[in-house]
C-alpha cells in the first residue's frame, strides 16, 4: 500500500517515506526525515531536521519533533536529529527536540508512549517501553530505562535518571536519580516503595519482587547511608539480575539517588497485597 499525504501537506522531496506512510492536513516534513512503513503523522506536525521514525509510530496532532534545543550552548546548523522507534506513540502537541552535539541524537524506543503536551528535551534517552503522562517535562540529558513511567506535570531535573519499571507521581519535581523498580513522589521526590504492581505487569516473578521490596527496607528504612545500605543488600541478599541491577545503578548515580520520606511524614502501613507480598 503506497503512502497517503493529504494535499496541503508539504512534504519535502528528498524526505524518505516508507510504504504506508500517512501524513496529515498541513503537516511539514523537513529533507532530512525518514518515516518507516506504516507510520501516521497527524495534522499541523512539524518534522524538521534529522528525524528517523520506526515503522508503526504515530506521532499526534500539532506536534513538533526535530526542533532546534532549548539550550544557550546549541549553534546553528549542528547535525544532530531525534530518533523514534517502532509502535510509539506521541500524542497531541508533544514535543521532542534534537541533540545538542554533533551526530548526536535525542533518542526515544519502541513502544513508548508521550502523552499530550509533554516534552522530551535535547539528548535524552528513553528506553523501551517508557510512558510519559500529560504535561511532564523532560528536561535535557536525562536518561529513563525501559518500563519507567513519568506521571502528569512532572518536572525532571538535567542529566537526571530514572531507572526500569520506576513509577514517578505526578506533579512531583525529581531533581535527583530514581532507583530502578522504586516509586517516587512529591516535591522534590522520595522514595516510597518498590513498584509492585509494574513488576507485576511486567513478568516479574513474586520472588524477585519480595526480594526487592527486601532491598528496599535496607536502602530506606535502616538509616544507613546509602553507601552502608548497599553494602549490606551485597552482604544479606541473593545476588539476582535485579538486585546486581539495583545496586549498580546506585553506584553509579552522579547526583545521588532520591532520599527517603521526611522524618515525620506518614508513612502507609504494610499491607499484602493479592500474593502476600508487602506493599509499602
Amino acid at each position: 500500500m503506497g503512502e497517503s499525504l493529504h494535499p496541503t501537506a508539504v512534504v519535502d522531496p528528498k524526505a524518505l517515506l516508507g510504504a504506508g506512510v500517512r501524513i496529515g492536513a498541513y503537516t511539514i516534513v523537513g529533507p532530512e526525515v525518514a518515516l518507516e512503513d506504516g507510520v501516521e503523522v497527524g495534522h499541523h506536525v512539524v518534522l524538521e531536521g534529522r528525524v528517523r521514525v520506526g515503522a508503526g509510530s504515530r506521532i499526534g496532532h500539532g506536534s513538533v519533533v526535530g526542533a532546534p534545543p532549548q539550550d544557550l550552548k546549541w549553534k546553528e546548523g549542528t547535525p544532530s536529529g531525534v530518533r523514534i522507534g517502532r509502535g510509539t506513540t506521541l500524542r497531541e502537541y508533544a514535543t521532542v527536540h534534537r541533540a545538542t552535539r554533533p551526530d548526536g541524537w535525542t533518542s526515544i524506543g519502541d513502544h513508548c508512549l508521550l502523552m499530550s503536551m509533554c516534552h522530551v528535551a535535547h539528548d535524552c534517552r528513553l528506553g523501551e517501553g517508557v510512558i510519559v503522562i500529560n504535561y511532564a517535562g523532560i528536561t535535557g540529558h536525562c536518561e529513563i530505562d525501559e518500563y519507567a513511567t513519568v506521571g502528569g506535570l512532572t518536572g525532571v531535573h538535567p542529566f537526571s535518571r530514572i531507572g526500569a519499571y520506576a513509577y514517578v507521581g505526578g506533579c512531583s519535581k525529581v531533581v535527583a536519580d530514581v532507583p530502578p523498580y522504586t516509586t517516587v513522589d512529591g516535591a522534590p521526590a522520595l522514595a516510597r516503595g518498590i513498584n509492585v504492581v509494574g513488576l507485576r505487569r511486567g513478568g516479574i516473578g513474586a520472588a524477585d519482587r519480595r526480594l526487592l521490596q527486601a532491598a528496599f527496607r535496607i536502602l530506606y528504612r535502616s538509616g544507613l547511608a546509602p553507601r552502608t545500605g548497599v553494602e549490606r543488600i551485597r552482604d544479606e541478599l541473593p545476588a539476582t539480575p535485579y538486585i546486581v541491577r539495583l545496586l549498580q545503578f546506585i553506584e553509579a548515580s552522579k547526583r545521588g539517588i532520591c532520599g527517603p520520606p521526611r522524618t515525620g511524614a506518614a508513612v502507609p502501613d504494610d499491607a499484602p497485597d493479592s500474593e502476600g507480598e508487602r506493599v509499602f
